[in-house]
């Protein structure tokens, strides 16, 4: 679960950075390609994420499968989700917009065994 604590420092770290380098250096590339929306959404659902991942270990100390669980979709989801929305947006590759959903898809299922841990909290 250490490696969920890390992760999101990880995450958080990135979102912010890459928050900032997309407001300042990337800002007038993405307004111009109507990209901005695809990047800001990228970066508040990381951020958002890395937040989650953060206190999921503490949250569910030794609740088994469902939390470990979540915690994996919930990383590789956001990594999916963000990094196909920043392809996106920085490369301007409109068709890696398609690529999203399955992230999405694995963040679902995680805020769902997030759900499930909690509701079985012993």
């Amino acid at each position: 679960m250490q490696l969920f604590v890390a992760s999101g420092a990880a995450l958080g770290f990135l979102a912010v950075a890459l928050g900032a380098f997309g407001a300042h250096a990337l800002k007038e590339r993405l307004a111009g390609s109507g990209q901005q929306p695809a990047f800001d959404t990228a970066v508040r659902y990381q951020l958002a994420h890395a937040v989650v991942l953060l206190v999921l270990p503490h949250a569910f100390a030794s609740q088994g499968a469902a939390s470990d669980w979540a915690g994996w979709l919930l990383l590789g989801g956001t990594v999916v989700f963000s990094g196909a929305l920043y392809i996106r947006a920085i490369a301007d590759r409109r068709s890696w917009g398609m690529v999203a959903p399955v992230g999405g898809l694995a963040l679902l299922a995680g805020w769902a065994l997030v759900l499930v841990a909690a509701v079985t909290a012993r």
